[in-house]
């Protein structure tokens, strides 16, 4: 399969080795090229115009950092140009509404789309573990298995479009709960002087155990936040997009919203390309 792939941040870069290492040729595009220069090691070609990726391309994988980011790429006279007839896999997390509008642009030049964000960091994208969530078609789930497939051991259809997107934002609003409650228990147990082993003994065999704690407890212990898998200035664009789809739904989301400020603390301290679990700084500063 021929695939053009648009975005090589972290995660896409590791999905565009994953997908050349399987047998997929892979051509990928990013806004900042020198950024994607390094995946030519590894065989894949990098272009400095995205209609020059799509151009000869089975399907088109966009890793691109939000909405505003896909527009600016996809949606131009250049790249409309060459989406007819090409189906758009839209693998971000945006919300449900963006991810409708944006289904319906390609259809309008003849192109037809489908979303397919992933949970998941770098190591299981370079494991083909990540969790795949499709909305679309059963048609289109079927003919883009084996890209799935190359990235999952068990991708699902959700629904239609935007079914995935919004379950997307509901597995990430659990990213910045667990860490903000992680952190501010972590916070409580070392300035009350409590052993970390035991707090880690108790909470490993209660029901209360999340593995992304254990994951994230070096960092926090170090106070170590660079080579990041997930960043806090995504997190925070996360938060605010499920902020809104659920203010939708009648939801209550004061939880969630005393956890927006805590991500806007710590990007103003300069962590915001750090791993989110940076939020540890404000939550437990130095004193």
């Amino acid at each position: 399969m021929t695939i053009a792939l648009l975005g090589t941040g972290l995660l896409g870069r590791a999905i565009a080795e994953r997908l050349q290492s399987v047998g997929h040729t892979v051509t990928v595009y990013n806004r900042t090229a020198t950024k994607a220069l390094p995946l030519q090691a590894c065989g894949i070609t990098v272009v400095t115009r995205p209609e020059q990726a799509m151009a000869q391309a089975d399907c088109v994988v966009l890793m691109l950092a939000d909405a505003a980011a896909i527009r600016a790429v996809l949606l131009t006279q250049a790249s409309l140009a060459v989406l007819r007839g090409k189906t758009v896999i839209q693998m971000g997390t945006i919300a449900q509404e963006e991810s409708l509008a944006l289904q319906a642009e390609i259809e309008r030049v003849g192109g037809s789309y489908c979303e397919a964000p992933v949970l998941g960091s770098l190591a299981e994208a370079q494991a083909g573990t990540l969790f795949v969530m499709v909305g679309g078609t059963e048609g289109q789930f079927v003919q883009w298995g084996p890209l799935f497939r190359s990235l999952s051991r068990e991708p699902r259809l959700v629904g239609p479009v935007g079914k995935a997107a919004c379950l997307k934002l509901a597995l990430n609003q659990l990213i910045a709960a667990e860490i903000s409650a992680f952190a501010l228990s972590l916070g409580l147990v070392q300035r009350a002087g409590v052993p970390v082993d035991t707090f880690m003994a108790i909470l490993r065999e209660s029901a209360l155990f999340a593995p992304a704690f254990e994951k994230k407890l070096p960092r926090l212990l170090t106070r170590d936040y660079q080579h990041p898998n997930f960043s806090t200035c995504h997190l925070l664009k996360d938060v605010e997009l499920f902020l809104k789809e659920a203010s939708g739904y009648a939801l209550t989301t004061s939880s969630l919203e005393g956890i927006r400020p805590v991500l806007e603390r710590t990007i103003a301290q300069g962590f915001g390309e750090a791993d989110y679990s940076a939020i540890f700084e404000v939550v437990n500063p130095i004193l």
